[in-house]
């Protein structure tokens, strides 16, 4: 890899540096605005463990959901700054602003060692501007927060795909790094999208199919076998002739579904049965069917057990498994046996069989501990949904080919 890690800084030295760091803490909060999976800040310890232990002044930026460019309390960073001083065991300060009075002070105010968290940089409307000269000036403005002998390291995974302020631009404003999870998602990932032992095989679920046809297209070129569920695969089975009756269904991308199969047909492996529930709910009344037996005016919301033994055993061929998206609704009991059978299929492979298993991060991720599934069963979890999908897909990602400029 052509760009400079975070241990080039650390050899160079960080004592009394303002190191400004862009992480990923787009964590899952419940009503109460309650942490519901830490995954992503325990991921980005490491990097700022390593910085502390240092002596750097580090200064942590980050987004967390969708305020629109807009101040908004619901997605205040205050539980993240709360996780992150419990995690790190010392007090992690919340700046009341983004790139205000309040942020540099506390930054000028920073002693060696100490940790701050500027306010959620989507707050300001900059951060995401299609302008670039717009994006700039914010740059410019967090980029300031790092002072004159500062530096730069990204460890956003999950947002090095956008050409974001936070992630992009000021990475050439100040000399740039990558992060450790930035480092070892790269490493992964390279080796799956590049020199994947065979059989290959990709598992894809989530909701539409039409954000994932480019990326089944590029996989199917590289793997053996693409098992697709989720509420994507709905849209397939229609393209197949079946009557899906209320579940998640894209009209207008059956055409591109049917060419889809025609060309990858003998690659591409879908559902042979079916759990369908009278509503989307919880309580539902739900039962197994065949494809062709959804009951009229109901859905489907999983994989049923036929699915879950035919994937699995294609599963168990692998030497390799990259895995993006559930296989149901798997936040509702009656509907996360899909995902939880695929899943542990998959750490079955990796402990049986030797494969290196990749989880692409977003749902899938969360899947894994929301059921309560050994982390430690697959090679790699990663933090990024989108980031690793469009890596494998051979796209460019901005916040990684900035480090190697």
């Amino acid at each position: 890899m052509a760009f400079k890690k975070l241990e080039d800084l650390l050899n160079e030295g960080v004592e009394s540096r303002h190191i400004l760091v862009r992480s990923d803490f787009n964590v899952p909060l419940d009503e109460e605005g309650n942490i519901t999976d830490s995954g992503r800040i325990t991921a980005s310890l490491p990097t700022i463990k390593a910085l502390v232990d240092g002596g750097a002044k580090v200064i942590l930026s980050a987004h967390l959901g969708r305020p629109k460019g807009q101040v908004n309390p619901k997605y205040s960073l205050a539980p993240v700054a709360e996780a992150l001083s419990e995690a790190l065991g010392q007090y992690v300060a919340l700046a009341s602003d983004v790139v205000g009075e309040d942020a540099h002070e506390r930054a000028n105010g920073l002693n060696d060692g100490d940790v701050m968290l500027i306010e959620n940089v989507r707050f300001d409307p900059r951060e995401t501007s299609k302008d670039e000269a717009e994006r700039g000036v914010f740059a410019d403005e967090l980029a300031a927060l790092a002072a004159d002998n500062g530096a730069f390291v990204s460890d956003g995974f999950g947002v090095v795909h956008r050409a974001q302020a936070s992630v992009y631009d000021v990475a050439k404003r100040l000399p740039a790094y990558a992060g450790k999870l930035v480092e070892k998602e790269i490493t992964v990932l390279s080796t799956v999208a590049k020199d994947p032992a065979h059989p290959y095989v990709v598992v894809l679920g989530g909701a539409k199919v039409s954000d994932k046809l480019g990326v089944i297209e590029a996989l199917a070129d590289k793997a053996d076998k693409v098992i697709i569920g989720g509420g994507m695969c709905y849209t397939l089975l229609a393209a197949q002739g079946y009557n899906v009756q209320k579940s998640l269904l894209q009209e207008d991308q059956i055409g591109a579904c049917k060419d889809l199969l025609e060309r990858f047909g003998d690659k591409i492996v879908l559902p042979v049965d079916l759990v369908a529930a009278s509503d989307f709910d919880a309580n539902a009344e739900h039962k197994v069917v065949a494809l062709d037996g959804i009951p009229a005016g109901w859905q489907s919301l999983d994989i049923g057990p036929e699915s879950v033994k035919a994937f699995g055993d294609v599963i168990a061929t692998s030497k390799t498994v990259f895995w993006n998206g559930p296989m149901g609704v798997f936040e509702m009991e009656a509907f996360s046996k899909g995902t939880a059978g695929v899943a542990q299929a998959i750490i079955d492979a990796t402990a049986n069989n030797g494969s290196f298993t990749v989880v692409g991060g977003g749902d899938s991720a969360a899947s894994v501990r929301t059921l309560g599934l050994n982390e430690d069963g697959f090679s790699h979890i990663s933090t990024g949904g989108g980031a690793s999908l469009e890596y494998l897909e051979g796209k460019e990602l901005p916040g990684i080919a900035v480090l190697e400029a």
